[in-house]
């Protein structure tokens, strides 16, 4: 009998928590304790598990015998139990935009603390290829005085999860699988198959898995720039980016990419791991790079044009006020990781705008956290603003009348082309 320890209860962890614990008896840790003490409650922040279907599975801290359910913690001592040990901690970069594994390793000598023999580790993280059997393997042989591939084995089944997505679930996602030994394999990918409905994968090795991953945030990643860098210059040749995408997008094999901001904790992240491990082996990745600079641009490239708006309309820029609606890093989800937004706001601010930003999804207390922003409680009742911009679709944003605000003579520029195109001033 399987008995699973997950280490990470965020947007991957809890739902795949949540699932094997209607199969096996499951021990979900995070070292956030007030994460954890929510989760308890039935309460999911994340909004990536239903509040029913959470407290369905739960185990009250005091039972430690259990045939299935999932038992939250965040005492290390609780997972020592498990045979099977899936780690789905963050994999985050530096300010240098290098791979910061740090997460991941101590996530490895929590692992090597109370692994025994027999047992299996999976890392469903994000990494470059060979990050698993080079980088994180060594630490549980440290700490645990185990051998790989003797003691104790491997598996890695990268994670899938598309946040604020309630139609492409963990479940409904095929699953890529691997093993450290062929036997491994099977287990790793027997045990995902009970609870994946569209089915798995089995890769060859854990370095394919790995590959595999990264290249599907990176592969998105750079079509999105291509699309961004056509906004650019059909900008300057004053035509629309999306007619010509909607003209396009009548031939069969045309890929519907539209152009935006490029953020969160997997695209705007992944391909900086890609590109790190790439130039560890002596190749200096030219279109990965070029992709990442053009994306990261984006938010300062709105922001230029918003301005640009402003002065050829007779609109002071300096001490004048922007609306900024969305702060998430996408739409009806309340991640705010890595959001390219806050580039807008950034640059906007750099030119003298005094800027307010609503987002009926984002957590006012993680923004001021993160980002040191104070974000409005509601839609601003007033029409004071010299330029608004709509930098995430929310679906709530599509019941405000922005026509008042286009008849006081206010800038609109829509990032996301959700907006009707007679009441804007420009869209990428």
């Amino acid at each position: 009998m399987h008995k699973i320890a997950i280490l990470g209860l965020g947007y991957v962890g809890l739902p795949l928590a949540v699932e094997f614990a209607k199969k096996f008896p499951v021990i979900g840790f995070d070292i956030n304790s007030t994460r954890v003490d929510e989760l308890r409650t039935g309460l999911d922040k994340t909004l990536e598990v239903e509040e029913n279907d959470l407290k369905s599975v739960l185990i009250d801290s005091a039972q430690t015998i259990f045939s299935k359910g999932l038992l939250i913690t965040d005492k290390s001592v609780d997972i020592a139990d498990a045979n099977i040990y899936i780690v789905t901690v963050p994999t985050p970069t530096d300010k240098n935009n290098r791979p910061d594994l740090t997460p991941l390793l101590k996530a490895s000598e929590m692992v090597g603390m109370v692994i025994l023999k027999g047992d299996i580790v999976v890392y469903e993280s994000t990494v470059y290829p060979g990050a698993t059997e080079e980088d994180c393997i060594p630490v549980i042989e440290k700490v645990s005085d185990l051998t790989y591939n003797k003691d104790f084995f491997a598996g890695y089944s990268p994670e899938r999860i598309n946040p604020g997505d309630k139609i492409n679930t963990l479940t409904t996602i095929k699953k890529v699988t691997s093993g450290s030994t062929p036997e491994t394999g099977i287990i790793v990918n027997n045990l995902y198959n009970t609870i994946i409905t569209a089915g798995t994968h089995l890769a060859s090795s854990i370095k394919v898995a790995e590959a595999a991953k990264v290249i599907e945030n990176s592969q998105r990643d750079i079509n999105i720039a291509f699309v961004n860098e056509l906004a650019k210059i059909f900008n300057l040749m004053d035509i629309d980016t999306l007619e010509v995408l909607k003209a396009a997008g009548t031939k069969w094999n045309f890929l519907p990419f539209r152009p935006g901001l490029v953020g969160g904790h997997c695209i705007g992240i992944d391909p900086y791991y890609l590109a790190q491990k790439a130039q560890e082996v002596g190749y200096h990745p030219e279109i990965i790079l070029a992709g990442r600079r053009m994306n990261d641009s984006m938010g300062a490239y709105v922001a230029g044009e918003v301005v640009k708006l402003m002065l050829k309309a007779g609109l002071k820029v300096k001490n004048n006020k922007a609306l900024m609606l969305g702060v998430t890093f996408k739409e009806n989800c309340p991640d705010i990781r890595n959001t390219r937004a806050i580039d807008i706001y950034n640059e906007l601010n750099s030119f003298g705008l005094k800027v307010d930003v609503f987002d009926p999804w984002a957590s006012s207390e993680e923004v001021r956290k993160e980002y040191d922003i104070e974000i409005l409680d509601d839609y601003p009742k007033t029409n004071n603003y010299g330029a608004m911009i709509l930098a995430v679709a929310h679906d709530e944003f599509k019941n405000i009348d922005i026509s008042k605000h286009k008849s006081a003579g206010t800038i609109i520029f829509d990032v996301k082309g959700m907006l009707p195109t007679d009441i804007i001033s420009a869209r990428l």
